[in-house]
């Protein structure tokens, strides 16, 4: 190829180069919001609270206030986080879960079953480490984490009560809520 071929083809390249990048960033500029990915809607019962977005406030990882004393699980709704509390009243750990799709009210309860093998959640998901607390129309209440590590909105159509955590939590979850553990649901 000759000096003059080669100067053609480098500046042809250049401005496709140019004029992708042109589209590329307008097509992304101009992509509807209903091309989102579609957020599933909370299960709404008569036993069971809504889920709102975690709250604002500047220290979210503050303990909540009233929310018993000794040894503990606090689970704030709202907040989506959770709070492992030895007997002393100092937070041992805390962490963001995402809710299930049935929640329990407001109370204090106690962790009654635990399965610490992996096996397949309500819906469909392969999870380790379930300490269940509560129920909820008639489905388990639990934290629990998911084997493959991910933490994704639960499906309202079913009536799940799973509260996920990354593993590293759900471990300490583990070794922390025996039977018989105290759990606080705060709103």
């Amino acid at each position: 190829m000759s000096r003059g071929s080669s100067g053609i083809v480098a500046g042809l390249t250049a401005a496709a180069l140019v004029a992708v990048g042109v589209l590329a960033f307008q097509a992304s500029a101009n992509v509807p919001d209903n091309l989102a990915a579609p957020r599933p809607k909370p299960s709404a019962t008569a036993t069971a609270t809504e889920h709102a977005k975690p709250k604002e406030k500047s220290r979210p990882a503050a303990l909540p206030k009233g929310s018993g004393t000794g040894k503990r699980v606090v689970y704030a709704l709202e907040d989506r986080r959770v709070w492992l509390v030895d007997a002393d009243g100092k937070v041992a750990r805390t962490f963001e879960v995402m809710p299930s799709a049935l929640s329990p009210l407001p109370g204090t309860y106690s962790v009654g079953t635990r399965q610490g093998a992996a096996t397949k959640g309500s819906d469909g998901v392969m999870i380790e480490h379930v300490v269940r607390f509560a129920m909820v129309d008639d489905a388990a209440v639990g934290f629990s984490a998911a084997v493959d590590g991910s933490m994704e909105s639960p499906d309202p159509t079913l009536k799940t009560g799973g509260v996920r955590m990354f593993r590293p939590d759900g471990d300490a979850m583990w070794d922390f809520a025996t039977v018989g553990t105290k759990v606080v649901v705060v709103p």
